[in-house]
């Protein structure tokens, strides 16, 4: 075998630099002590009693009861569309939305300051199940019940949506949400039907490394959705190692690369990687000019609310 199969920690240790950078953050919103009431909720004004007796206003006192610390950038974001206030963000050079800003942040998605986290007294922490393999057991020796969610594929994360939508009492906007990625995805899809499905090879880099993405990755699924075939199949693990003579024999239409954690820097590797190593030259997508970039923005390590524009700039790069 010319690819050599990583276990989950391994892909996980791997992808921790770039899960770090993929994280946005210069929190803005509301406090760090406490979530903010729902704009319903506040409405009750002097009638706040009868409301809080009514079985009407049941979902929205709950909903306050929440105190929410996400440690991730992606679900950040998505829980902002959401409308949903948090006491905990995660850290990061990034910029996360107005809502949050002052919120306490917590620290980077893979190493979170359990204390601080505690010290917020929260109901709900939120990570990602790439991230669960070295977090569960750390999370659960601070005696901290934190709830992984699925981002692996855009159908996962518009599962997880629902989900947060349901038990946060936001299920209206869960629902717009969920149901503009299906919309994209249809026009797409109609858009590229009857076309030559494209062969791609998808290269994801950190400092110093790079890994082949699987079908079973955020970026291969998107690929598979727009009816591209990734070269490597029968695999079950988001991750492999690679070898470029096994690639070139697969010899891919399409070459997508995708910089993860300091990004400017993963790009000039990529370019050093093509410029020395001889063999991408007799790549076919290396000589038709069919080498992408993605845009880091764009195109995580796990699925976020930019899926819609990240399926909208593969199409030109799978269908000139």
């Amino acid at each position: 075998m010319f690819l050599s199969r990583l276990k989950l920690p391994v892909i996980v240790l791997a992808l921790l630099l770039a899960l770090t950078g993929c994280g946005n953050n210069q929190p803005e919103g509301q406090g760090s002590a406490a979530a903010k009431p729902t704009p319903s909720a506040s409405a009750a004004g002097s009638a706040s009693a009868e409301a809080t007796a009514s079985p009407e206003a049941s979902p929205a006192s709950a909903a306050e009861e929440h105190r929410i610390v996400s440690t991730t950038v992606a679900i950040t974001q998505i829980l902002d569309k959401l409308e949903v206030d948090l006491v905990g963000i995660p850290t990061s050079a990034k910029t996360l939305p107005e809502r949050y800003e002052g919120v306490t942040r917590v620290g980077n998605p893979m190493s979170p300051d359990l204390e601080l986290v505690k010290s917020l007294k929260p109901t709900d922490v939120l990570s990602v199940t790439t991230l669960q393999y070295e977090l569960e057991p750390v999370f659960e020796a601070a005696k901290i019940d934190a709830t992984f969610l699925d981002l692996t594929s855009l159908a996962q994360m518009q599962e997880e949506i629902t989900k947060l939508g349901e038990k946060f009492g936001k299920q209206e906007q869960a629902a717009e949400l969920v149901g503009g990625y299906d919309a994209k995805l249809s026009e797409i899809q109609a858009a590229v039907a009857g076309k030559k499905t494209p062969t791609v090879l998808i290269l994801l880099g950190v400092p110093g490394s790079y890994l082949v993405a699987t079908e079973h990755s955020y970026i291969g699924d998107l690929v598979r959705l727009l009816g591209g075939v990734n070269i490597v199949q029968g695999e079950k693990v988001e991750f492999l190692a690679s070898n470029t003579e096994y690639l070139q024999k697969s010899n891919p239409d399409v070459i997508l690369r995708a910089a993860h954690g300091m990004p400017e820097e993963v790009v000039k590797m990529f370019d050093e990687e093509f410029k020395k190593n001889d063999i991408w030259k007799h790549f076919g997508a290396v000589q038709n000019g069919r080498v992408y970039d993605l845009e880091e923005a764009l195109f995580g390590t796990t699925a976020n609310i930019a899926a819609d524009e990240a399926m909208e700039a593969l199409l030109p790069m799978l269908y000139p």
